[in-house]
């Protein structure tokens, strides 16, 4: 029996990879369509496939579809974005007329919305998927691989670098532009924070794979479904999504571009997509055609272990277009082995990375995996009575991404100039009771950065190990550093002051604070804190003790309050179709 499969935007960028392929399957009559007849016909001329003229606006498109009588259709011409009031028409057609269908989007709110056509999908007993791309198909495959036996997820981080070389037509220079200093809603901690689009700037690195290298390149925030639906998924604290421009120029040019559009000075940059796409064609031969993806999956497992996975893809030979077709071509096999269930939905884990990586093997494309173990900073610190704390106590220095805890505290002030003068200079909290008080720690290299705010003043500080050896840690306000020998004594976290400095020099015993602090659980299975800081020659200064609790959003993800496409991605701007580009 042959198999009919209609591919809209059969010889764009990525559709004419997903034609090209599914050619060669035994028994596909492939249905290369799209608005320009002449195109369809030169790709099919060259790599085999049936043309068709088909306008997605037609109003008698369900007619169409009925007409082929399709086994699948797939849709990779977009931008989705920019489908009008009724984007899921096409996949309704599907539906209508028996066939299965997928999309390549890499809108949030596109990719998630796909389940408007779930009780239509069921009753057909068709299969609706969304996102069958690099993102979140080919993402949540390695995610959900990666996260297996991980308790407790802090962290999905995902970056694709795609080599300088790789077609781009108008449509993905719109996308990856259009973005570009508008606000895109990153999961944080358990909450949804607004970032502007492209920025976030990192140097990364991939390493090298099968003999192929791809070295420190830029990479900034960028919208992608992940960010909308791995944190219900996957229950993660965190999740993170960047994308890249080979080269410095085309990247940093961007990142400067985009300052008009953060301004509020300019809408978008949409309207500048023809003239950027022609300067990045005369920059086409520079770079390379080499590119990448990354996912890191970070977090405690069930034997309480942390650990930091990834999985890692590196495409040379000009063959990383061709990765955003494989999940079609994945779940093209898996429809016609009858393995997939019907009904509407984001292309989430819906097919084993092993199957993908199959697919892959006859490219130029090469992956592997690496798990290395995470050093919390308090952890190490104290060795092995880190273990003796309670449990309240070491979940709050579980710090493996960003936590966030809010509490309440009583605040109380030391009397005097000095003491005024110490707390002004620290931005210790005002004296208060039932004060409010929302706490952040946030790693950053082998550190952690706490941010404290009572009733809204804040205060932060920059915590890391003391010199190999010395134990501890080394807690540092602006220009002063204080070294802090951590003890664990009846189940209290004790943190005396031993040494300070101030702009490095070492502070005279005299000038040395006296901290008889501690941390501890309750018997409502809080942590606690009694925070006490006094000078010798000021005497007290503050004293502040109280409770928190986490504050992260957890049973939220897991709920019907879960951040969705409608929720954390409100107000994103349209997704970056560089995303999808040389993956």
């Amino acid at each position: 029996m042959i198999d009919t499969v209609l591919v809209v935007g059969g010889y764009g960028v990525f559709g004419a990879r997903i034609s090209m392929h599914l050619a060669r399957e035994p028994q596909v009559d492939v249905v290369v369509a799209g608005r320009d007849m002449d195109s369809a016909r030169a790709f099919c001329a060259q790599h085999g496939g049936r043309p068709f003229r088909l306008d997605r606006d037609d109003p008698d498109l369900a007619g169409i579809v009925r007409d082929l009588r399709p086994f699948l259709v797939i849709d990779a011409a977009g931008p989705f974005q920019a489908y009008g009031p009724e984007p899921y028409r096409l996949a309704a057609a599907a539906v209508r007329a028996g066939a299965h269908y997928l999309d390549l989007p890499d809108d949030p709110h596109f990719t998630a919305g796909i389940a408007v056509l779930d009780p239509q999908a069921r009753e057909a007993g068709r299969v609706v998927f969304s996102g069958a791309s690099s993102v979140p198909a080919l993402s949540s495959a390695a995610t959900d691989e990666l996260a297996e036996g991980m308790g407790d997820i802090h962290l999905i981080e995902s970056v694709i670098l795609p080599g300088n070389r790789a077609p781009r037509g108008l449509s993905v220079i719109r996308a990856i532009v259009g973005q570009a200093g508008r606000p895109l809603v990153l999961w944080r901690g358990g909450c949804g924070v607004s970032v502007p689009g492209w920025s976030g700037l990192r140097r990364i690195a991939l390493g090298s794979v099968g003999g192929r290298d791809v070295g420190p390149r830029w990479a900034s925030f960028n919208a992608a479904p992940d960010l909308a639906l791995f944190p219900r998924r996957f229950r993660a604290r965190s999740v993170l999504f960047r994308a890249g421009l080979e080269l410095k120029l085309m990247h940093g040019g961007l990142l400067l571009l985009s300052l008009p559009v953060r301004w509020g000075l300019m809408r978008s940059l949409a309207p500048l997509a023809r003239p950027l796409k022609w300067i990045a064609e005369r920059l086409e031969p520079f770079g390379s055609d080499t590119g990448g993806m990354r996912v890191r999956v970070a977090g405690v497992t069930g034997r309480g272990e942390v650990e930091v996975r990834d999985w890692v893809l590196i495409a040379g030979a000009g063959d990383g277009p061709h990765i955003p077709a494989v999940p079609a071509r994945v779940l093209f096999r898996m429809l016609r082995e009858g393995a997939l269930a019907p009904g509407a939905r984001a292309c989430l884990a819906a097919f084993p990375l092993a199957r993908a990586e199959a697919i892959m093997a006859g490219l130029d494309i090469a992956t592997r995996r690496a798990v290395a173990p995470q050093r919390l900073l308090f952890a190490h610190a104290l060795g092995p009575d880190f273990a003796r704390l309670p449990h309240p106590v070491k979940d709050l220095h579980t710090v493996v991404d960003l936590r966030r805890w809010r509490g309440m505290a009583e605040v109380s002030n030391g009397p005097g100039r000095l003491a005024r003068l110490v707390r002004m200079l620290m931005r210790f909290p005002k004296a208060g009771r039932a004060v409010p008080v929302e706490v952040t720690m946030e790693r950053l290299g082998e550190g952690e950065v706490w941010t404290r705010s009572f009733a809204g003043r804040r205060f932060r500080s920059h915590l890391s190990c003391r010199p190999e050896g010395a134990g501890g840690v080394r807690e540092r306000f602006g220009p002063f550093s204080f070294d802090i020998g951590l003890s664990v004594r009846d189940g209290r976290l004790l943190y005396p002051v031993a040494a300070g400095r101030l702009f490095g020099l070492p502070l005279p015993r005299a000038l040395l604070p006296v901290s008889t602090s501690f941390e501890e659980a309750d018997d409502a299975g809080r942590a606690t804190f009694d925070v006490a800081i006094a000078l010798p020659l000021a005497g007290a200064i503050v004293r502040y003790r109280g409770w928190l609790r986490p504050d992260d959003g957890m049973d939220e993800a897991a709920g019907a309050g879960a951040p969705a496409a409608s929720g954390l991605t409100a107000g994103t701007a349209p997704p970056s179709a560089a995303a999808r580009q040389g993956r």
